[in-house]
């Protein structure tokens, strides 16, 4: 199985889409892609949405047919996060597991907030830059909950399991281990990455604790479980499109509708990024 991406469009332009093809056919990010990609090891996948260092706010979006992924905008304009000091755009690759949802119409027991009515978001903390679009298979060691307008906004926090670090990093506990300081700066960047748009800082439940994996995959359970009643029909999808090419349900499209919806989009090689340049280095202050 390969997925690579088509784009329409250019960057930073309202017009852009990364749509996701899974062996030369597009598919739905939110819908077609399983949520594991080896169930028996406890591997996901994960759809890479915002690259590590990079600021455009770049989404999969649940209202577009087949879901593309394209840049969030408010009033019109394109989004950006801004660089709260010392931090850099995004510190982590950012994304989401497909086929979950965090159901709005649910309140979660222990943060007692509803779901953002969102795919679950990723924190991948390897030391690759990815693409927007990628789909990486990843290692789930924790989970936070960021509190965002009254609304359960999770957190999970994995690593790719290509990374060199990964055969070494099972838990919550092993990221402070392993890199140490990244807890805490990203514990920081939620609080504080809307603050220079004028907005108060976020909060978490559970006092800005990362929950361990055992958390955090029941977290994804639930919203996995969200997601099929919301791809059943037993929850109300609202202005979500459920479109898809693989499900065989009453939104899947035919190869017409799909080349429709597709139309004038280019196949892309991944990018060539030199790795070296963007490693991380995490040097314990107890060592200097």
């Amino acid at each position: 199985m390969s997925y690579t991406t088509r784009t329409l469009g250019k960057p930073d332009t309202l017009d852009y889409r990364v749509f996701i093809e899974k062996d030369g056919k597009v598919i739905s990010p939110f819908h077609d892609i399983p949520k594991f990609a080896d169930e028996a090891n406890g591997i996901y996948n994960m759809v890479v949405e915002v690259p590590r260092w990079t600021n455009a706010k770049m989404e999969i979006s649940k209202e577009d047919s087949l879901n593309p992924i394209k840049q969030d905008t408010k009033k019109g304009k394109l989004r950006y996060v801004r660089n709260p000091f010392p931090h850099h755009g995004y510190i982590w690759n950012y994304g989401a597991i497909p086929q979950t949802w965090e159901d709005p119409g649910q309140t979660n027991a222990d943060t007692q907030c509803v779901g953002d009515n969102d795919p679950i978001d990723v924190c991948e903390i390897g030391e690759a830059i990815g693409y927007t679009g990628q789909v990486k298979q990843v290692k789930v060691l924790g989970v936070m909950a960021l509190i965002d307008e009254g609304e359960t906004d999770w957190k999970v926090l994995a690593i790719d399991v290509t990374d060199p670090l990964a055969s070494k990093m099972n838990n919550v506990e092993d990221i402070e281990r392993y890199m140490p300081g990244l807890l805490h700066a990203t514990n920081e960047w939620f609080r504080i990455y809307k603050i220079p748009d004028n907005k108060p800082e976020n909060q978490f439940a559970f006092g800005g604790e990362a929950k361990n994996k055992d958390y955090a995959v029941n977290v994804i359970k639930e919203t996995a479980e969200a997601w099929s009643d919301l791809i059943s029909g037993k929850a109300k999808a609202g202005k979500i499109s459920l479109t898809n090419t693989q499900l065989d349900n009453a939104s899947t499209l035919s190869e017409a509708s799909t080349n429709e919806v597709t139309a004038g989009s280019v196949s892309q090689q991944p990018p060539k990024i030199d790795q070296s340049l963007h490693k991380w280095f995490f040097i314990s202050g107890s060592k200097i």
